[in-house]
C-alpha cells in the first residue's frame, strides 16, 4: 500500500513537471485548443496550475503591460512579468471595452481574445496581418512594440 502511494506521488509530480516544460504528450490536447503561436507554461499559485501566456513578450515587457492592467482594468496580481489568468482577464476587460471581444472574461487566450488583440494592434501599433486569431510573428511584434512604449 505504501509503495502505491509513493508511486502515485512521484508520477503526479513528474506529470506536473513535464507539463510545466511542455514535454508530456498528454498535454497536447490543452495546447491544441489554443491558437497557433500561443505557448503556455504552468505557474503554481493558490488555484493550482494556471496558464502563463506571454505571447513572446519578455518578462520585463509583460511587467510593463501589467502596470496599466492593474491601474485601469482590475488586475490584482503581482507585477511579475508572467501573464497568467488574472492578467489576461484584465486584458479581456480592456479588449471588451472597444475592440470587439465578446466572450467570457475567463483569462484564457483563445482565438477570440487574439482576434480582439489583433484589432487593437492593427489600429494602434502597426499590426498589418489578418484578424485571424493566430498569434504569429506579426501579432507578437506589434504587442512587443506596445509594451516597449510603456
Amino acid at each position: 500500500m505504501r509503495s502505491n502511494v509513493l508511486v502515485k506521488a512521484v508520477v503526479g509530480a513528474t506529470a506536473v513537471a513535464c507539463i510545466a516544460v511542455g514535454g508530456l504528450a498528454g498535454a497536447g490536447a490543452a495546447v491544441a485548443a489554443t491558437p497557433a503561436g500561443v505557448q503556455q507554461a504552468a505557474e503554481s499559485g493558490p488555484a493550482g496550475l494556471a496558464a502563463v501566456v506571454n505571447l513572446g513578450l519578455s518578462t520585463s515587457q509583460a511587467a510593463k503591460l501589467q502596470a496599466p492592467l492593474k491601474q485601469y482594468w482590475g488586475y490584482t496580481g503581482a507585477i511579475d512579468g508572467q501573464l497568467g489568468t488574472g492578467s489576461w482577464q484584465a486584458m479581456q476587460r480592456f479588449l471588451r471595452a472597444d475592440w470587439g471581444y465578446t466572450d467570457a472574461i475567463d483569462g484564457i487566450v483563445g482565438t477570440h481574445t487574439v482576434e480582439a488583440l489583433q484589432r487593437w494592434l492593427k489600429s494602434n501599433w502597426g499590426y498589418t496581418g489578418a484578424i485571424d486569431g493566430d498569434a504569429g510573428t506579426g501579432t507578437r511584434a506589434a504587442f512587443a512594440r506596445y509594451c516597449d512604449s510603456l
